[in-house]
């Protein structure tokens, strides 16, 4: 199987990881800069890890309502869809960065020093939890 990428997308940065080839367990990947050459570097790194599918979160509110951040990241996902080959689902991402920002100091890294590392841990978190569930789904599948 060929990996699927995770996307913690952002007004100034984008997180994305990587499922292994497995698909049990999702990796940091990179950040990169929510600009207009963000579609373009998720182009090459889709074509060059050969990715066959893309999971971006969505930030709904916890009341599940969807707010400007969730409208900025949904209209991202629909302008991907139009530009790459292979599918592109959402995840709800409720609360992925606050838990990101403290799994990193729990690991004893500093504020200052996570910013380059949370959008990626944020994106690993929301791929994990999609892989998590397909999986169960697939257990299930086969119990029945």
């Amino acid at each position: 199987m060929n990996p699927i990428l995770g996307i913690d997308f952002g007004q100034a940065r984008i997180g994305l990881a990587i499922s292994d080839e497995l698909r049990l367990l999702a990796h940091p990947l990179e950040t990169i800069p929510a600009n207009k050459d963000s579609r373009k570097r998720i182009s090459e790194i889709v074509r060059h890890r050969k990715i066959d599918k893309i999971v971006i979160g969505i930030p709904r509110h916890m009341s599940g309502e969807i707010g400007d951040a969730a409208k900025r990241a949904l209209n991202f996902a629909a302008e991907l869809r139009q530009q790459l080959p292979c599918p592109i689902e959402t995840w709800d991402e409720r609360l992925t960065t606050v838990a990101a920002n403290r799994a990193l100091t729990a690991a004893g890294k500093k504020t200052r020093e996570t910013r380059k590392f949370v959008d990626q841990v944020a994106a690993q978190m929301i791929l994990q939890g999609f892989l998590d569930r397909e999986r169960n789904a697939a257990e299930a599948k086969q119990a029945d």
